[in-house]
Formats: C-alpha cells, structure tokens, sequence
C-alpha cells in the first residue's frame, strides 16, 4: 500500500513536470516597455551629449543610459538623432487654435510638448471652465494657463477701465488673482502695452503680482514699452518682481525702435544688476527681427488720429515699408502689403493712410494686424547667447508669423548650427530645463528616471524651419519624433492622432 503511494506520488510529480516544462521554455510576453538605443542624449541641463539609450514605460521614463534591449521589447534605432526633452514654449498663442485642431501639428512638428497659455494679460475666465473643457478635449501637447492681468482687470472695471484704478478696486482684483491661482493658474500675465493694461499703475501691478506670488506662482509679462522707452519699462518691471517677491520671465525680450538698436549689452547689464542682488529673472525670446501685433501699439502715446504722433511711431519703428499689414476684416486687399504700399495704391501718405486703417477699425469694431521689421541681428545675439534668456515662440496654432511654427527648429538649425552663436547642449536647456526650472516643474525638461516622458527625437544635421512671412504655417523638417506623456504623436512628417496632452497646474 506504502509503494502504491509513493509510485503515485512520482507518476503525478512526472506529470506536472511534462506539463510544466514546455512553458518554462516559452518566450517571455513583450514588456510594456519601449527603449530608444544608439541616440545621443540631450539631457535638457546643458550637459555635453553622450551615446546611450532611454526606456519609457507608461507616460514616464523607467531609465537613461547603457541599457540592452529585453526580449519582444519595443525598440527605435536613434542612430545619428539626438534625443532630447520636450520643448517647453514659456509664450503661447494657441487658445483659439486649440478648438479646431486639438492634433497642433505646427506645434508638435516643432517638438513642442508642452504649450503656455494666456500670456500678454489675457486669459480665458474663469480658468476652471477652461481647464474642465480642455481635459474634456486633451491636446496632442500638453497646456497650462496663466491669469491674465487684462482679463481680470476687466472682470473689475468694466468698459471704464481707461484710468488708474482705485483701491477698492484693486482689492477686488488681488481676490480675483487669488481665485484664478486656486483653480490652477500658474502665474499672472500682463500686457502693458495692449489697451486695458496700459492704464494700470505699477502699485496695482504690484499688489495683483503678490497676490499670484502667495501661490506660488510667476509673474509673465509683455513690458510697457519695448521701445523708445523699453529702459523706463524694464526698472517698473524690475520694481514690481522685488516688491512682490515673484519669479519673472520677460516676454519676448526685444529692443524694437531705431533709437534703442545696439543697446542690448546696456539692457542686459541693468538685469544683470537686478540679478545680482537678488531678483529672480529670466526672459524668452523668439528668434525674428520681426514682431506681430495690432497696429495701435505701435503708438506709444496712444494718440492714433494724431498725425505728429504717428509720424514718430512710422519714423521710430524705421518707416513705412517696414509694418505689415495680416488681418484687417474690413479690407482684405490690405492683407500681405506694408503699409507704404497701401499708402501708396491709396494715394495717400503713410500717416494718413495709418489713421485711415484705424477709423475703418474702430467703426468695425476690431483692428488691424501688423508685422513690424524693427528689430537688429546683433541684439537678439545678445540676448540669446545670455545663460538666463530661454526660447519661446509667441506664436501658436494658426499664426500669421513664422515663429508659430518655426521657432525651435529655427533655433536648432540656423542659431546653433549655421551661425554658432550656441553649443546645442545649451539651445536645448533654454528649451527645456530652464522653462521647467521656471514655472517649478520638477519632472518635465529632463532626460532622468521618473521624469515624464516628453521626448524630441530630432537629426541635427537636417533639422531646419522652413516657415517664412509669406507662408508662415510652412513646416519644419528634422524633428523625426515626438512623444507627449510616453505617447508618439509625431512620426515621419505627419502627426499620429493621439491626444495624450495633460493640463498642468503649480
């Protein structure tokens, strides 16, 4: 009975054996995992590159460095292509653009994975609405919204809003910075130099940048003037960032009139300065001679019918045929021509033909567009080539300038590549890291385990912009892939529809 058992016992332990073996020897199931070999790694920090490899798992990197691929793992030869973090554009004017194309191919082709939203003093309101919709409707890149200045400005003073505000109103403003924070703003914007925020005074400013600053966040701002008088608007910004005690990035840093060209290394030694004793400073610049905006900014003194006042303006930004006109609704034939041409065709002087662009926009109720050619070469030089100065568009889905959909790869191919003027390490930290280090987000600009995995994978001896001011929705080559949250939404020339894109909050 004993040896019956036990003869049992082995027949069965046999059994299990036959059973058991073939599956050991079976193939192990593909990890959820995908590893990127042979790229040179741009770790977002300005580090020199190195050869290795980076593995994603989920929307996060799983590790950098030496790895080998595991059995049925996904692998992408990166072969002669840097691999680097997603681009992050600090100034974004995507708003609008993001409802008809949630896919923002002129973005992504970029390799912009995350986009800012509301700066220049303007925003959605309130922000909680657009936060819920957008994550209702995610993006193929990634957003985050600021509470602009204008925006709430409005929300307080109405149509009345052309005076200094009172106290009482301030207040109202301040609790209203500090709703907007609550609901996931990241910071304030202001645009001084756009008609709502013009009329502020700096203690208004000051008391509604702290307000954002008890939050935790930043303070993005489009100064008062970035002409004749960008000096005097740099101090006020200076002032308003050391008496809130907030972070500031100086929108698109320029020095964009006649008068002040050649003046950078000035400018820069006065934040140097403000730096140095403790100002927390750092700007962005796109990388154009040319600015777009709407054509009453152009006069400081905000006298438009006033022909001493806007012959100044034509002679300060350096004449007639340097302002172009790219939207005006009550007359399309003005569309692509500079102002001297449409002057000219109307047989009408500059000046005239100016404030006759702006009564016809008054009466319809909107304004005309312009791109201005008024800045130098060796002033953007100069700022692009300061440790503190990062690169953002000021462009965004739709836009009628070639920054919206050349910014990065400009950059990459002519700044770094052509002309010298930065190692590629460096171009890419202004990228990524110090926009990450300046809106406080710790797991996005870098190429380290844990991080999420926003990647750009680009050829560096094609990379290029091919947008230009005749076709400034034109495309970019070199960029081969882009991953937004471990999710490829760019791949060979063409955007692969997904809509992986989070909101990001403090």
């Amino acid at each position: 009975m004993h040896n019956s058992r036990r003869i049992i016992s082995i027949l069965s332990l046999a059994a299990l054996f036959t059973v058991a073996i073939p599956f050991a020897f079976r193939a192990a199931p593909a990890p959820d995992t995908l590893l990127i070999i042979n790229a040179q790694l741009a770790d977002g920090t300005g580090a020199p590159l190195i050869n290795g490899a980076l593995r994603i798992r989920g929307n996060r990197i799983m590790s950098v460095g030496k790895l080998s691929p595991a059995p049925g793992e996904r692998v992408i030869d990166a072969r002669g292509l840097v691999l680097a973090p997603g681009f992050i554009d600090v100034h974004n004017h995507s708003l609008e653009g993001l409802d008809s194309d949630p896919l923002a191919e002129t973005q992504i082709a970029q390799g912009i994975t995350t986009a800012v939203e509301g700066p220049d003093g303007e925003s959605p309101w309130p922000v909680k609405d657009w936060i819920e919709t957008r994550k209702q409707h995610p993006a193929a890149l990634n957003l985050a919204i600021f509470a602009g200045h204008a925006t709430i400005r409005s929300q307080v003073m109405g149509k009345d809003f052309k005076r200094v505000a009172t106290p009482a109103e301030i207040e109202k403003m301040v609790q209203l910075t500090w709703q907007a924070m609550n609901e996931g703003a990241i910071g304030l914007s202001s645009g001084l130099e756009y008609e709502v925020g013009s009329y502020s005074n700096t203690a208004e400013l000051i008391a509604i940048a702290r307000s954002a600053a008890e939050h935790g966040g930043i303070y993005s701002t489009h100064i008062r003037d970035e002409a004749d008088k960008a000096f005097d608007a740099l101090l006020e910004e200076i002032e308003i960032a050391e008496q809130a005690h907030i972070p500031v990035d100086h929108s698109h840093i320029k020095l964009g009139t006649v008068g002040v060209w050649g003046k950078a290394p000035e400018y820069i030694r006065v934040i140097e300065e403000a730096r140095n004793r403790g100002v927390d400073f750092l700007a962005d610049c796109y990388p154009y001679e040319a600015w777009h905006s709407n054509i009453k900014v152009i006069v400081s003194d905000r006298h438009y019918e006033n022909p001493k006042s806007v012959e100044k303006a034509i002679t300060d930004l350096g004449g007639a045929d340097r302002l172009t006109i790219t939207e005006f609704k009550p007359s399309s034939s003005y569309l692509g021509h500079s102002l001297a041409e449409i002057a000219k065709s109307n047989k009408l002087s500059p000046v005239e033909m100016y404030i006759r662009i702006i009564r016809e926009g008054d009466a319809a109720n909107t304004e005309a567009q312009v791109i201005g050619h008024s800045m130098i070469e060796s002033d953007i030089k100069a700022f692009y080539q300061q440790p503190w100065v990062m690169v953002a568009s000021d462009g965004g889905i739709g836009a009628a300038h070639p920054r919206g959909a050349g910014t990065f790869p400009r950059v990459l191919g002519r700044f770094v590549r052509e002309k010298h003027w930065l190692t590629l390490p460096e171009a890419i930290r202004k990228m990524t890291s110090l926009p990450a280090q300046r809106l406080g987000w710790k797991d996005r600009g870098v190429l380290r385990e844990g991080a999420y995995a926003d990647l750009v994978l680009f050829d560096p001896a094609a990379v290029i912009d091919h947008a230009t001011f005749t076709k400034p929705q034109e495309l970019p080559v070199g960029i081969e892939k882009v991953f937004v949250n471990g999710v490829l939404v760019w791949n060979d020339a063409k955007s692969t529809g997904a809509t992986p894109g989070l909101i990001i909050t403090r």
